[in-house]
């Protein structure tokens, strides 16, 4: 697997001419990458010790509007400075784009250079530090599920998103000969991510029109979501360069299966599979029972962090394989936690209410938050649910809506003991934006219903 590229190789580059521009990136509370372009002569000079950034980037929309309502900063604040320090151990190479390198930061007070509480790859490093301490390491792997469109971004956009044709015509779940027609951009996916460093295993058909995924190999939790974020960053630039659009939208139309983002999890100590035990029920130890519990227990209240927008939550529906209930169970796609590798060193816990538009560092976060205080308090799992899980009437639901889940995330005292009050209020004025800006549209559907009948 090629390794991170090392400052001393990017210094090698720059001087023979292969690499001449750096980016400089975070992660935003949406998940997506900002930051800046970098001459790499002047990265290598001083640009790798710090720069900066408004500190308004972690309290933006998905519009970059600046709402009102947060603490951390605002308009009466003056919006001021953060500190970008790039982590030189995610410097790596950019295949798909000339003469690039990419690098990933940590967002820092200006003052204090003290890690910023709400940036999410700091919420994350504080449940991994916190997992360490009890001598556990977090292990974990994404998919992403997204859809391929013939037409390309611009073109989608300024025709308003209406003229929305997959590029394949029938569902594609495992097919080979359909997918052979999408090569032009999956290849390019799978080779330059792997080139920058990305342990890619594989893409497939999943289960609609022009839907795919895209796999990568476990990673301890950290590298997971830098994994994730950058190689969804990376779809969406090689799609664009192929004149194609993707979406990670978990919903984009009511009668298509929706795009998920599956997370795997388990616990390791060393070289050991904390989550084995050959003489536990399906080979679980009862670490694992108890963080699955400690999910289970608190599955409505990380909600939001799996589903944080209106959007998300049209994806939760009976027989579209995402799941409705807070339930376990063994190799079942209808649960909300679902056991894999029963009986093996592999065994593990998928976790399958997130949707395709998560931010990984986030709900990675949220997760094992709540499995440690699973460890914690020494919760009993409860009994498998199995069959359809759908059916299942004693199973509790989840959140079914965003304005739901901002309750339970706002009344959370397990995430406010382990992420923080702060951090907690931050994220839940963040929902509420989002719910705000919803609330006040005006929708096609609403125009079609009632122009006339109304």
């Amino acid at each position: 697997m090629p390794s991170p590229l090392t400052f001393h190789a990017l210094e090698t580059a720059v001087a023979e001419g292969d690499i001449d521009t750096v980016l400089v990136c975070f992660t935003d509370m949406q998940g997506r990458l900002m930051g800046k372009r970098f001459h790499a002569a002047n990265f290598i000079e001083h640009g790798h010790k710090e720069t900066h950034c408004c500190n308004y980037l972690l309290a933006t929309d998905q519009e970059m509007a600046t709402p009102d309502g947060y603490a951390a900063t605002s308009w009466a604040q003056g919006y001021g400075d953060y500190v970008m320090q790039p982590d030189l151990n995610t410097l790596r190479p950019v295949p798909w784009l000339a003469g690039t390198a990419m690098v990933l930061c940590d967002v820092l007070d200006h003052h204090t250079h003290k890690p910023v509480p709400h940036d999410p790859r700091a919420i994350l490093k504080g449940q991994v530090a916190r997992a360490e301490a009890m001598g556990l390491t977090p292990m974990m792997a994404s998919e992403l599920e997204f859809f391929l469109f013939e037409k390309g971004f611009d073109e989608l956009r300024k025709g308003g998103y209406r003229d929305l044709e997959p590029f394949s015509g029938y569902n594609q779940d495992y097919h080979i000969l359909q997918t052979t027609k999408e090569e032009d951009v999956m290849r390019p996916i799978r080779n330059h991510l792997f080139a920058a460093g990305i342990p890619v295993e594989n893409t497939k058909g999943e289960a609609e029109t022009g839907q795919g995924e895209l796999n990568i190999r476990y990673a301890d939790a950290l590298s997971c979501a830098d994994h994730h974020t950058i190689a969804k960053h990376a779809v969406k630039e090689i799609a664009w360069q192929a004149g194609r659009a993707v979406t990670f939208l978990p919903k984009w139309r009511a009668d298509k299966v929706g795009s998920s983002s599956h997370l795997h999890q388990s616990l390791w100590k060393g070289d050991t599979p904390v989550f084995r035990d050959p003489d536990g029920p399906h080979g679980m130890s009862a670490t694992m029972q108890s963080f699955m519990a400690g999910q289970l227990k608190y599955a409505a209240d990380l909600t939001f962090f799996l589903a944080p927008y209106v959007n998300s939550y049209k994806r939760f529906m009976k027989g579209t394989f995402a799941p409705t209930k807070a339930a376990w169970s063994v190799d079942n796609r209808t649960a909300g936690f679902r056991v894999c590798g029963d009986g093996t060193a592999a065994v593990r816990v998928e976790c399958r209410i997130g949707g395709s538009d998560l931010n990984p560092y986030l709900a990675q976060a949220a997760l094992l938050a709540a499995g440690l205080a699973g460890i914690e308090e020494k919760l009993p799992l409860p009994s498998e649910t199995a069959g359809d899980v759908y059916a299942a009437k004693e199973a509790p639901e989840i959140p079914q809506t965003l304005r739901a889940a901002i309750e339970t995330l706002r009344g959370s005292a397990m995430l406010k003991d382990a992420l923080g009050a702060d951090v907690v209020a931050h994220y839940t004025r963040c929902a509420e934006v989002e719910q705000e800006a919803f609330d006040a549209a005006v929708t096609d559907w609403e125009i079609a219903r009632g122009f006339e009948r109304a």
